[in-house]
């Protein structure tokens, strides 16, 4: 089948130009794409929008092959026959099409674009609405004169002509400077949203970076990463291109790279500020000992490939008034002041479990929780008391009066001392239970602990205070001034203070006490229980790793913050700071690095 294309342009002038070829073959596409027997380059026509094929008997048959609607003699269709010998007119975006044919020549498909014009009525010809206005070099001048009256002028003149407010981050004060919105960059954040319409909140000087001193107006709670001459001579060198920059942004009044600004971006939107990548850290960090020699440190850069083994804090040796920090490395004993075998208390078939078993309190083997309580931040854990933890095995039963049982004070050797010597001068009721060491099973009754005969107070006390005595079942004896007495006990209540772990995000659901703290195979009290680099290591590695059922991609503000308001290192410097010391609060720490 033969078709006749013919395409109608103009030039200009209104000249008519007119291109003829012959197409045969059984069918012809038209669209958008070059490869088209018919090329439309109109964005309202499809890549392949039309097919026209022969329907028999002198029929053609036009389809859409695409997802969108063609127009036939004014009406809109997805698919039609039409007789070539009466004539039809295809609309697809401007263009028209109009077919037809003469007897038994090829079909002739003339190819017009619509006029801009076509169709309007008598009242709009020859109307143009550039007649009306101004030049477009008039109009430019005009609108950038009012941009310069509305958007700058108003705001500085009525910023210098004003009565000066007090700068109050909680007395918002709209209105104060003209049309102050037309500068502002964008909305706050999440974090400062209060302060929507309050600029000077933190805009303190016009034309004038926000300074670190302002915001230290709220945030005065933070504290440095380090003091800041410390900062300056640790980063890591700026390129050529920083450096300039940052020598222009200086001169103009903005802080250097280490000004809160530097990293804390505002007017990006209503959203939380995310924790800086691991880039962010390694930038200093990755050879940090090249430019502080002293530091006591290792280079870090990737939790998974480099960062130093962990050196938790904790006491190395009895009668120490100050923890040491150590690295696990050199396999470090602690020196608690205590006598405690893990995997006696754990075991699930020892004695100590058959006794947990019969006591209601417990009714079965003891867990880690029986006597560590997490805090409800999740990070540390309640001090164990040896009233609530300890005695229902270790019992501090001495006598009986009447029903009750009398129990020796825990906690202060004086305390003991008084008790007994109590116990010395009268007579000691019987007390018959069948149980009088931990780890012998009698099925009900209260346990008690033996101090034999009702004798002297200083037999009872010396007794008590041996290593074999029920003071020694648990403490280290130990002589202070020619008299028997117990070595201090000290529990830190956190070992890893330069980083932040969470246990309630390390749950059950996650993992249990043992996969992490190796009780179950500690016999000594010295074993410190804290998991190593590698431990961790089972599950997290660093930012850049692959994701999936077992590996956690951990960046450094997964436990570490850049600003430590609870680190005992925090720095004394700080104009806006006070001393050491600060909020126990971890859980504020954390949600700050959520934002």
């Amino acid at each position: 089948m033969a078709f006749l294309i013919r395409t109608i342009d103009f030039t200009a002038s209104g000249r008519e130009i007119v291109r003829d070829r012959t197409v045969d073959a059984a069918a012809v596409n038209i669209g958008r794409a070059a490869e088209n027997d018919i090329h439309l380059p109109d964005l309202a026509v499809e890549q392949r929008h039309v097919r026209i094929s022969d329907a028999g008997g002198g029929m053609l048959k036009i389809e859409a092959v695409g997802g969108l609607e063609f127009g036939i003699d004014g009406r809109s269709t997805m698919g039609a026959d039409v007789d070539p010998n009466i004539g039809a007119e295809l609309s697809l975006g401007s263009s028209r099409l109009a077919i037809s044919r003469d007897g038994d020549g090829p079909v002739q498909i003339v190819i017009k674009q619509v006029e801009k014009d076509e169709g309007a009525g008598d009242a709009l010809q020859n109307f143009a609405l550039a007649s009306a206005l101004p030049s477009k070099r008039a109009m430019a001048w005009v609108f950038s004169l009012a941009i310069l009256v509305l958007l700058l002028s108003v705001p500085i003149f009525t910023h210098l002509t004003r009565t000066p407010v007090e700068n109050d981050p909680e007395n918002i004060t709209e209105g104060q400077v003209l049309f102050d919105a037309a500068w502002s960059a964008g909305e706050l954040s999440m974090a400062h949203h209060e302060l929507e319409g309050n600029c000077e909140a933190c805009h303190v000087t016009p034309f004038v970076s926000v300074q670190d001193e302002t915001c230290l107006t709220c945030h005065e709670e933070l504290g440095d990463h380090a003091k800041m001459p410390r900062l300056k001579e640790g980063m890591a060198p700026l390129s050529t291109g920083d450096a300039i920059q940052w020598s222009i942004a200086e001169s103009l009044g903005k802080e250097g790279p280490l000004g809160c600004v530097s990293c804390h971006s505002e007017h990006e939107g209503p959203v939380k500020l995310e924790a800086s990548d691991e880039k962010f850290c390694a930038d200093c960090h990755n050879d940090l000992d090249t430019r502080l020699t002293d530091v006591a440190f290792g280079n870090a850069s990737d939790f998974g490939k480099k960062h130093p083994q962990f050196r938790p804090q904790f006491f190395t040796a009895h009668f120490d008034k100050n923890p040491k920090r150590v690295s696990l490395d050199k396999n470090p004993k602690e020196m608690s002041g205590l006598i405690f075998p893990h995997d006696i208390h754990v075991s699930e078939t020892g004695g100590a479990a058959r006794m947990a078993i019969s006591l209601p309190q417990y009714g079965a083997p003891l867990e880690c929780s029986d006597c560590h309580a997490e805090e409800e931040d999740g990070v540390g854990f309640a001090p164990v008391e040896m009233e609530d933890s300890c005695e229902a095995c270790h019992s501090l039963v001495f006598d009986r009066a009447g029903p009750n049982f009398r129990n020796l004070r825990h906690g202060d050797v004086d305390d003991l001392m008084e008790d007994l010597a109590t116990m010395g001068r009268g007579s000691r009721g019987s007390i018959v239970t069948g149980r009088d060491r931990p780890g012998q099973f009698a099925r009900g009754g209260t346990y008690y602990s033996n101090f034999g005969r009702p004798m002297s107070a200083y037999i009872s006390i010396n007794r008590a205070l041996e290593p074999t005595g029920v003071c020694g079942e648990c403490h280290i004896p130990t002589m202070t001034n020619g008299r028997r007495d117990l070595t201090p006990v000290n529990l830190p209540d956190r070992f890893l203070m330069r980083g932040f772990f969470n246990h309630k995000e390390h749950g059950d659901d996650v993992a249990e006490c043992s996969d992490c703290h190796a009780t179950d195979t500690s016999k000594e009290a010295t074993d410190l229980l804290i998991p190593d680099l590698e431990s961790c290591r089972d599950c997290h590695l660093g930012e850049t790793a692959v994701k999936t059922e077992e590996i956690v991609p951990s960046s450094c503000a997964m436990c570490h913050g850049y600003h430590t308001p609870t680190m005992p290192w925090r720095p004394e410097d700080h104009p806006k700071l006070p001393g050491n010391g600060g909020s126990d609060s971890v859980a504020a720490i954390l949600s700050s690095l959520r934002r």
